[in-house]
């Protein structure tokens, strides 16, 4: 068998860092972890080729080697699905496609071949046997977990790592919250399911033989749902296991809010070489947090849970959302306010949208206010479902938070004072590539000479350079994130 396995393109959005990926020579931020798993399930014997489009183009000499194409993505992918879909079927190949869109909207793709949805561990070795024995059904699916104690290694031998910014582990899957706007619990459950310590080292292990050195994210949609077993055999082991290597890697992840209530976790993630995590903040705003369930965020100054975990060693990078029904009119300068205050500098704000499977959907079905099916971007100016809030206030609120956060004097101001406070605990060890200085070169150039933001720009640049000459390369880097905001801001007008 020849499969070729297509990773379909992401738009253009915050969370791309299109703009920011330019600076650096690289192709993409993340590789596709679920395609590289599912490649080390299927036979040994087969031939298997990886085309990710947001690295290199797929030609149709690719398709038409292969007896099944292999595709995979996320809601926020589905246009690129469609147009990879319409090339396969114009050369007759056969189609085979789960991940998350898919076991979501199974219904909007009769003109798929074959649908292998929900976890792979479970399905995807039912359609291997029908296929073998030559009777494949139209569509797998499962109500059961998948035990990930069972989950292979990532077959990073088809990609070149050379394009990516970051490597990628998974740990965990599922999250023990159940925020209402969240599909990860109608995904992957509420009982976090986790990979044995022995499992986490071989995947480092894999990353760091291949010659991986540098940034690694775990792609777990709540690293610390399980505490008990981080603290007491996931963190000391990679803690070992960096210390006996040199430090070649450091680590980010996402995290709920209450993070900041264990002292003793937040150190032992410092010491394994954590450098920042993600946390889904939402919103300021009490009654909107009580809305949508986000319980873990409830009845704290969440300002002071963001200073601790900034205090710790950790950048903390935020989410937030407007457009709840309990929104005030006052929330688009409250939250315009808790950014700067907060010193996120990564502060990724987003509209309200109900996916598929959510208790909100379900919510606003029964209350007849839904008009589409999510699209997984929230950064492109629409909502699927009638807001209480007048539409057209929202979309002018939601427009000045980014206008306002991501200018230069706002953005420069919360670098600025997210740094005077931040002490890493633990020394990087420096690799010299030739990328970051290429990097700063460009930056220089474009932010520092022709940029809008070039005052701003040369103040970090020299206070960073002699008065935290350790903190010089993350500034530079806020700065390359800064451009690429501001040009995702800027294109929505």
């Amino acid at each position: 068998m020849n499969i070729l396995m297509v990773y379909p393109m992401y738009p253009d959005t915050f969370w791309s860092f299109k703009h920011a990926l330019k600076f650096v020579s690289k192709k993409a931020s993340f590789p596709p972890l679920g395609l590289l798993t599912v490649a080390s399930m299927l036979p040994k014997e087969w031939n298997k080729k990886l085309v990710d489009l947001n690295v290199r183009k797929l030609h149709d000499k690719d398709i038409l080697w292969a007896d099944y194409v292999f595709i995979s993505a996320m809601s926020i992918q589905s246009e690129s699905v469609n147009q990879i879909i319409e090339r396969c079927k114009k050369l007759n190949a056969k189609i085979v496609a789960g991940g998350p869109l898919f076991t979501s909207s199974p219904e909007y793709y009769d003109n798929v071949d074959h649908l292998v949805l929900n976890e792979a561990e479970i399905t995807l070795p039912q359609f291997i046997n029908d296929l073998i024995e030559g009777k494949p059904k139209q569509k797998y699916t499962s109500l059961d977990w998948a035990d990930i104690i069972s989950t292979p290694l990532p077959l990073w031998d088809l990609i070149s790592m050379k394009d990516y910014t970051s490597m990628n582990v998974q740990y965990s899957r599922g999250c023990p919250y159940d925020c209402d706007f969240c599909d990860i619990t109608v995904l992957y459950g509420r009982k976090p399911r986790t990979k044995t310590k022995e499992q986490v080292l071989a995947e480092l292990n894999v990353l760091y033989s291949k010659g991986w050195r540098g940034p690694v994210f775990f792609v777990d949609d709540n690293f610390i749902g399980n505490k008990l077993k981080l603290k007491n055999e996931i963190l000391p082991v990679i803690e070992e296991w960096n210390e006996e290597r040199d430090n070649p890697f450091y680590f980010n992840t996402e995290v709920s809010i209450n993070l900041a209530d264990d002292e003793e976790l937040l150190q032992l993630m410092v010491k394994a070489g954590f450098e920042a995590v993600f946390i889904g903040i939402e919103s300021p705003n009490e009654a909107s947090l009580i809305e949508c369930n986000k319980t873990q965020n409830r009845n704290r100054d969440l300002i002071s849970s963001v200073k601790k975990i900034q205090k710790s060693g950790m950048e903390v990078q935020g989410g937030f959302i407007v457009g709840f029904d309990n929104d005030p009119p006052a929330i688009f300068d409250k939250l315009t306010e808790f950014i700067q205050e907060s010193g996120i500098v990564t502060a990724m704000v987003g509209l309200l949208n109900a996916p598929k499977g959510t208790k909100l959907q379900k919510r606003l079905q029964n209350e007849g206010r839904m008009i589409s099916d999510f699209t997984g971007n929230n950064t492109d100016f629409s909502i699927n479902f009638v807001p209480q809030m007048n539409p057209n206030v929202l979309m002018d609120g939601y427009k000045k938070i980014l206008n306002t956060i991501y200018s230069p004097k706002y953005y420069y101001e919360r670098v600025g004072r997210f740094l005077k406070d931040y002490k890493p605990k633990k020394k990087k060890v420096f690799h010299l590539n030739p990328n970051y200085i290429f990097a700063l070169i460009k930056s220089i150039f474009k932010l520092g000479i022709i940029g809008e933001e070039r005052i701003y720009y040369w103040k970090l640049f020299f206070w960073s350079l002699f008065r935290r000459p350790q903190l010089f390369s993350l500034a530079i880097l806020f700065t390359i994130y800064g451009f690429h905001f501001r040009k995702i801001s800027n294109s929505f007008g």
